[in-house]
């Protein structure tokens, strides 16, 4: 199992705007202009035909239309609106609409160029460049006679204002991985298999890594992550840490000692590679897709790679659950009594609440190294996706002063989510007669909430933490800028948080 290729293609700056010699050197070429400027037309290569495309119909706000100039590449130009005022989301999906449309002609090399009237021009060309990236990667195959996928060679900014192209890239280059490794079938990405990319990976860009075996985890008393690797012959499930250290010798952390140091994130990642939904066994078309239950460890993972990409100066590890939850004779059952590793027993009600035991552990381990900020990722209840669809993920936090920056942060990144309550008085429906609590309860309302609520016994009051339910993780037709089912949702949001929000550092009383 080698890791996918999530090479970028190569980016040129041009200063100028591109002349007619420099316009069929290309293979398509993308101009942003304010639907009222014609004169700008008049600056472009073959002006003659940007302006009949003007003519052409209303130059409504993010529409578009295209058509190709006269030379002998026959250039492929598409003209379009920018919205005033745009939200990240509505930029990211033009700019997705726009490289889809030009897809088909599998371009080699492509230019941008967006008018230096727009106000906002350097958020309309980061749209443009991550919707480029993310379009033109390719998502594993397994056919036997395979075409030739498109591969974007080089794309072309002309005229860019200052942009920071490490994040921008490093962002693209970790949404594509989250993509990749979630579409991958279940008998290709077992927990072996994922063991060892993450060896591969924490090698790449120099993490440490550690491996909790399941003997390991259950000298630890991880009896929650246990009973949902019962189901598995194969007894291969664990939990991975990876540790990303900075050029902040504060921050830096000794030997793998769960207790040495301090970092200043954790994230944590639900890593279900398959889900029947055990005992109680999932519908066929319920169970159709569940190879995509890890896509909350793929987040983290790949959040981790990012921040090393750019050498940010912080201390991060990346906790991941690693198993599946598989019927057979050993499978964990509907009132069983587990007790996890921060000793809370727990009742089982229904075994495809799986995800929620063995992030009970994860956050148990990972909150003993007392992070500044642990934010976990899991794909974790369809009642997140009845409240919202899979348009927004849900947020929760311990933190109630963090929920207006935690929604701010997901309209900045164009990953929307929505802050849920988080009340004591849940509580009431997860009171267990013979456990410290229920799994979750019998009828299931509300039951996003009350997973939060269950999460939130192992990670403590003292730790300050984000829950992410994520309901966006696919999506028939994509999302924003991305097309396809798998979106990888959750990096631009994580960063957004990390490198701007800087939640890491703020002072989170318990509220």
């Amino acid at each position: 199992m080698t890791l996918p290729d999530c090479t970028l293609a190569v980016l040129r700056r041009r200063r100028t705007l591109p002349s007619e010699r420099r316009a069929a050197a290309l293979d398509a070429l993308i101009v942003l202009t304010l639907p009222d400027d014609a004169a700008f037309l008049r600056r472009l290569p073959e002006p003659g035909r940007w302006q009949g495309l003007q003519r052409r119909d209303v130059a409504a706000p993010l529409s578009s239309r295209s058509t190709t100039l006269s030379n002998e590449r026959q250039t492929a130009a598409t003209l379009a609106y920018v919205k005033p005022g745009a939200s990240s989301f509505e930029r990211l999906s033009m700019a997705g609409k726009l490289l889809r449309e030009l897809a088909a002609r599998k371009p080699g090399v492509v230019g941008v160029l967006v008018n230096g009237a727009v106000a906002d021009a350097a958020l309309w060309y980061e749209a443009l460049l991550t919707a480029a990236w993310t379009e033109s990667f390719a998502l594993p195959v397994y056919r036997s006679r395979r075409g030739h996928p498109w591969r974007l060679g080089a794309l072309e900014l002309y005229g860019a204002p200052a942009l920071d192209l490490a994040r921008i890239a490093a962002s693209a280059r970790a949404g594509n991985l989250v993509r990749a490794l979630t579409a991958m079938p279940p008998n290709k990405l077992d927990a072996s298999a994922y063991r060892r990319l993450l060896q591969q990976l924490a090698r790449r860009h120099r993490l440490s890594f550690t491996w909790y075996s399941q003997a390991r985890l259950q000298r630890l008393g991880a009896g929650a992550f246990l009973a949902v690797a019962r189901g598995s012959a194969a007894r291969t499930a664990g939990i991975a840490r990876l540790r990303w250290r900075g050029r902040n010798p504060a921050s830096r952390e000794r030997g793998g000692s769960l207790t040495a140091g301090s970092p200043d994130v954790a994230l944590v990642g639900k890593g279900i590679l398959f889900d029947t939904g055990g005992v109680n066994l999932k519908n066929h078309r319920s169970m159709l897709d569940m190879h995509t239950d890890m896509a909350g460890s793929a987040v983290a993972l790949a959040s981790l790679t990012a921040l090393a990409e750019l050498q940010v100066p912080m201390a991060v590890d990346a906790w991941l659950a690693i198993s599946e939850n598989n019927i057979g004779p050993t499978a964990y059952r509907p009132q069983e009594v587990v007790r996890a590793s921060n000793g809370t027993t727990i009742q089982v009600i229904h075994t495809d609440a799986e995800g929620r035991m063995v992030l009970a552990d994860t956050l148990a381990l990972a909150a003993r190294t007392h992070p500044r900020l642990t934010i976990d990722f899991a794909t974790l209840t369809g009642a997140c996706v009845h409240a919202l669809t899979e348009r927004y993920s849900g947020v929760f936090t311990n933190r109630a002063q963090i929920g207006g920056a935690l929604v701010a942060a997901g309209a900045s990144s164009g990953e929307r989510v929505w802050n849920f309550p988080l009340d004591e008085d849940f509580d009431s429906d997860l009171e267990s007669p013979t456990a410290d609590i229920m799994q979750c309860s019998a009828d299931g309302k509300g039951d996003h909430i009350l997973a939060a609520r269950f999460l939130k016994r192992f990670i403590g009051d003292d730790n300050p933490w984000v829950h992410v339910d994520l309901s966006s993780a696919t999506r028939r037709g994509g999302l924003a800028h991305v097309g396809t089912e798998i979106t990888g949702f959750g990096v631009r949001f994580t960063l957004e948080l990390l490198l701007t929000q800087k939640l890491q550092q703020r002072k989170l009383q318990p509220t």
